[in-house]
């Protein structure tokens, strides 16, 4: 038994644990990393091969994409892994955890046993594991512990209070639930990638594959499209109505005998043309899971807290994917949907209470074994929830190491710490400021920039018909009296606006009515003015301008994006603003590219270069950022009254966080056109620009650059390039002394 000491010890090598891991060891502590898989991702491995899908799948979510290091991982990703193969993305998670020197990575090594401290409370002194093909054992003793296997592997063997399967309706009140409990779960698939090889490829099933015929197939076969292909493929799932930890052996062949068996059925049955050159390129030999057991912290997160997007105090993650509730038979389930979904109005809150044991005072969880609810699961378990949950869990793990405390002591001393550590790592703690009395840039006593972009879209590159209904949303910085609309009209028409208030800051829906305009548009390309009679900004700091359908008029449009600025298409027909939260219903919006040309009266101050400074990082109802004219070269400057010590600098760009990027996707791109990638930081001394560091080929959303520090009256960041984007756009900087 060889003995290994670190202060926080996490098992599970997914997303979850990966981020947990890292955010521990990068916080200070000494961190083991124990998986029992050879590669790392679990279900975002080249094993498993599941798309790190977060908050940006929910259809209604704008400006959610996660940050932190997932995002650090999926831009290190979409950098070297432009054709999204599986394997070099194993790489960049190895390399991530490589680069840690106050981590350890022991991969192939299955935790078996648990130790626990004597004493009537209980608490985990070591972990021990086997690792496979060396035969070598270690038992892991460690100060805090993080169970991110899925399973709950660690917790169950420690006694921690843990749920499986479904609870009644009467439990929490939830609408989703069964109206009597139940041990059933969703269940599990196994994935697959095809190719046209360029010649016909004949498929012979091997014995065990299940036969389908149009008779006998389930109904979910009809979901079948030969030109899907990776985790388009979800549906062929088996095993919620059996227990997915003891039966995991039976579910898994269970689900190779369904995915030959539907080849076989594309191949052979003569209902699909086009398929003769189609192959298996590969096939998972491991299933990816959705349920198993739930561990029950000091708070469940329940389906309440996702549809009225509760604001937790303690909250430290967010998601906002749709609560999705699979059948428990999954392939087999005689109704044939797949799948249910009800899609929130925008994200929603994870508190901190729901990341650790009730009941076993060091350990904490990361991952769909989290505290929730099996409808709350429904949206929690997706990969990129999971990860940012796991870095807010390794972050506090590193705080009560710090602290000598509990993870519960955590959640009641040292919240507020926690929240703004995250911040600082670029992670989004929904409505939280940053509140950091160490940043120096927050006493700056000007903001000055070479540039800065006024509210509006005035050169046409485009046209978009008016055949459906659309809504133009532009933030606002005070009351609105008009905006005008460039258009194009077959003949002299009236066009219908509506004009609509939002309810959050963290949503982009149009909620509430407010009036109703009605514009006489002449023939030709003319600017119309829409009267907005004064409409002063609500919670959500914007308009929705619900432009009703003609098909006589065409909008003129720009450019594709504009921070905080949405053109989106309404799909359907609606009288009372946006209630379309179920999957089956028509009427959501559709983001659009190209945004008509408008402009606003008054002037709106949107983009200016204090927001560098205001304490959030992202759109939250306003833009939150510095947005330059066009042109690369820009400079934005901090002052301060009387020289500051200064020696580090913590920028974070626009990386477009209202795009979701997928690790196993091919992007055909390099980095993100917004993202600066040449910069220099200039400090002024006794009345004279000093360079104190330059940064060339820059693709990461957040950059930390240390220097000797130096005592100046003034900090000058000077943008070079982009990687395409024609103006420059800052939404944070730090300023500290190292």
């Amino acid at each position: 038994m060889e003995e290994v000491l670190a202060d926080v010890i996490v098992v599970g090598g997914g997303m979850a644990g990966v981020c947990a891991a890292l955010a521990a060891a990068r916080h200070g502590v000494q961190v083991a990393l124990v998986t029992d898989r050879p590669v790392l991702g679990g279900n975002a491995s080249s094993e498993i091969r599941v798309w790190v899908m977060g908050a940006m799948g929910g259809r209604n979510v704008r400006y959610g994409r996660e940050g932190g290091i997932l995002e650090e991982l999926l831009l290190e990703n979409r950098w070297r892994n432009q054709d999204g193969n599986a394997h070099v993305w194993d790489t960049v998670l190895l390399d991530a955890v490589a680069k840690e020197p106050n981590l350890k990575v022991f991969f192939n090594t299955l935790v078996h046993d648990v130790e626990m401290e004597p004493g009537s409370e209980k608490a985990i002194r070591a972990v021990v594991g086997r690792q496979n093909m060396t035969e070598r054992s270690f038992r892991f003793t460690g100060k805090i512990f993080v169970d991110a296997s899925g399973d709950g592997t660690v917790g169950a063997l420690a006694g921690a209070d843990w749920t499986m399967g479904r609870e009644s309706r009467d439990q929490y009140g939830e609408t989703w639930a069964p109206e009597q409990a139940d041990n059933l779960t969703m269940g599990s698939t196994i994935m697959f990638n095809t190719r046209d090889a360029g010649y016909p490829v004949t498929f012979r099933p091997p014995a065990f594959a299940r036969r389908f015929t149009d008779g006998t197939a389930p109904k979910i076969v009809q979901r079948v499209n030969p030109a899907e292909s990776r985790c388009l493929w979800w549906w062929i799932e088996y095993g919620g109505h059996l227990n997915t930890i003891h039966d995991s052996e039976e579910i898994r062949q269970e689900l190779l005998a369904i995915v030959y068996g539907v080849w076989d059925y594309i191949k052979n049955s003569g209902k699909f043309p086009g398929v003769e050159n189609l192959q298996l390129e590969w096939v998972a030999s491991i299933p990816g899971k959705r349920e198993s057991r739930r561990f029950l912290g000091d708070y469940v997160l329940v389906e309440q807290d996702i549809v009225e997007q509760r604001m937790h105090p303690d909250r430290v993650a967010y998601g906002g994917w749709s609560i999705d509730i699979h059948p428990p038979t999954g392939f087999y389930d005689d109704i044939g949907e797949g799948s249910r979904h009800w899609h929130t109005d925008g994200p929603y809150t994870i508190p901190f209470r729901c990341y650790y044991s009730r009941n076993v005072r060091n350990l904490m969880f990361a991952g769909r074994c989290i505290s929730v609810s099996h409808v709350a699961l429904g949206t929690a378990r997706v990969q990129g929830t999971c990860a940012v949950g796991g870095q807010a869990v390794g972050t506090a793990a590193a705080l009560a190491v710090k602290y000598g405390t509990t993870p519960r002591g955590v959640a009641q001393h040292h919240i507020k710490e926690l929240q703004q550590l995250l911040l600082r790592d670029a992670q989004w703690v929904v409505g939280v400021r940053n509140e950091d009395p160490e940043d120096l840039a927050r006493s700056a006593t000007s903001i000055q920039a070479s540039s800065t972009r006024d509210l509006l879209m005035a050169e046409p590159l485009g046209e978009r018909p008016l055949a459906e209904d659309h809504y133009l949303r532009l933030p606002l910085s005070r009351r609105l009296d008009a905006v005008d609309l460039l258009v194009r009209a077959d003949r002299e028409t009236t066009l219908r606006v509506e004009l609509w208030r939002g309810n959050r800051p963290e949503n982009y829906l149009p909620k509430r009515f407010d009036r109703a305009v009605s514009v006489q548009v002449p023939g030709g390309e003319h600017w119309i003015r829409v009267d907005c009679g004064g409409f002063e900004p609500g919670p959500d700091g914007g308009v929705y301008l619900w432009l009703k359908p003609n098909p006589e008029i065409r909008l003129v449009t720009g450019r594709t994006k504009l921070t905080g600025v949405l053109f989106a298409r309404l799909a359907g027909n609606h009288e009372s603003g946006y209630e379309g939260n179920w999957n089956g219903d028509s009427f959501w919006p559709w983001v659009r590219d190209g945004i008509p040309c408008f402009r606003v009266s008054p002037a709106q101050v949107i983009y200016d270069p204090a927001n560098v400074v205001n304490g959030y990082s992202r759109p939250y109802g306003g833009a939150n950022s510095w947005l330059s004219e066009d042109g690369q070269h820009q400079w934005l400057q901090l002052n301060w009254a009387e020289p500051v010590q200064v020696g580090r600098v913590e920028i974070q760009f626009n990386s477009d966080p209202n795009r979701q990027y997928n690790n196993l996707v091919p992007t055909g791109h390099d980095a993100i056109p917004e993202i600066v990638r040449d910069y220099r930081i200039l400090v002024r001394v006794g009345g004279e620009w000093v360079e104190v560091a330059a940064v060339s080929g820059n693709y990461q959303r957040l950059n930390r650059i240390t220097f000797p520090a130096v005592k100046t009256d003034a900090l000058r960041i000077e943008t070079l390039a982009t990687w395409g984007w024609p103006a420059v756009e800052i939404f944070e900087v730090r300023a500290y002394p190292t």
